[in-house]
């Protein structure tokens, strides 16, 4: 996403205070959807729009927080749908903002893939309230003409071939579940760690901190560093590592056997939608994990859905960009979750920085 881009999502996202009940399309027809921008493009969504009878009114979002927020502030009262992370859903559903999915009304949730039926997060006794949407993995990302070999976790935290030459994203949770993959603690413990694991997750973390080129914030930048060379390997989003790849640059890809962080966005309706606000709002999910959307998602994204309804309907090549081709990457994803005690994760995170 370019800073234009950026820019308009973050004003978009700051257009929803104007939003309320007489803001609204007609309430027989019309729905609002609080997302990502670009999960809602026009071509996207246009097959939608000829085939129903139904107005769709786009919200942007910069930050889940920012959605949440919204939400608890009063938002659900105009918003139909929402897009909130897998393992953020919790937030809503303890703050009573969410109603469960009536699968009866989302045929094509049939085909989600067994990953997202398993799994526990965004549901609560059993119950759906944010149903898997799209989702991918966060890899390593690497030059693989100035590295000697494929890397993996281990890289951040032994050696010296790469010092000063490596960059971590200045993300507390994903910063410190790299390095519980790292020690070897299982994913039943890496969200619930006692003080003892938790120290030897620092003592890693300190010595990580001494071989980075930097912390960063921005894929944009992190992207140019790999560009000039000064970075060489980096805990990374998947942007990278294509941009680079179309420039002519030899990029790798790595999915450490030790686990990969996976990551999932959801679909979900906030309590009070009901009528033929909830008949429209549910027709858009299914809309949203069937074969027209997913097709175009993959494409342009590239992302992959949580459904297999477009997966046959793309080359190798595209299943391949999209991690659908080998659905084995999933065996290895750890799953984002919250901490109980993530304020001190924060704040040994920040300890290790400042250290």
């Amino acid at each position: 996403m370019n800073r234009r881009d950026l820019l308009k999502t973050a004003l978009a996202g700051t257009a929803l205070g104007a939003f309320g009940p007489a803001f609204r399309a007609d309430a027989a027809t019309g729905i609002l959807w609080m997302t990502w921008e670009n999960l809602a493009k026009d071509d996207y969504l246009a097959p939608f729009i000829a085939a129903n009878d139904i107005s769709l009114t786009k919200t942007f979002i910069g930050t889940d927080d920012e959605q949440f927020a919204k939400l608890r502030a009063g938002g659900a009262d105009s918003v139909d749908l929402i897009t909130p992370g897998l393992d953020k859903v919790e937030y809503y559903t303890a703050s009573d903002l969410l109603q469960p999915i009536d699968f009866a009304r989302v045929p094509n949730a049939a085909k989600l893939y067994d990953t997202f039926k398993q799994t526990p997060l965004g549901k609560v006794d059993g119950q759906t309230y944010g149903i898997p949407f799209y989702w991918g993995i966060n890899p390593i990302v690497y030059r693989a003409d100035l590295m000697e070999a494929e890397p993996d976790w281990s890289v951040f935290f032994e050696g010296d071939a790469y010092n000063g030459k490596l960059a971590m994203r200045d993300y507390a949770l994903e910063g410190i579940m790299i390095a519980a993959m790292y020690l070897g603690i299982p994913e039943s413990e890496m969200f619930t760690m006692d003080d003892r694991q938790l120290a030897e997750v620092k003592k890693v973390l300190k010595i990580q901190k001494s071989k980075l080129r930097t912390y960063w914030n921005s894929i944009g930048d992190l992207t140019n560093l790999f560009a000039t060379g000064e970075v060489v390997c980096a805990f990374s989003w998947v942007p990278p590592y294509y941009e680079l790849r179309a420039k002519g640059i030899d990029m790798g890809m790595a999915k450490p056997k030790e686990g990969v962080i996976g990551w999932c966005d959801t679909i979900a309706v906030p309590k009070g939608v009901e009528g033929a606000r909830l008949d429209a709002a549910f027709a858009l999910v299914d809309y949203l994990l069937g074969p027209d959307y997913g097709k175009m998602l993959a494409v342009g994204g590239p992302y992959a859905q949580s459904t297999s309804a477009a997966r046959d309907l793309l080359s190798d090549e595209q299943q391949d960009k999209i991690f659908v081709k080998d659905l084995s990457v999933m065996d290895s994803f750890v799953w984002k979750q919250n901490p109980p005690r993530y304020g001190d994760w924060v704040a040994l995170w920040n300890e290790v920085k400042a250290s």
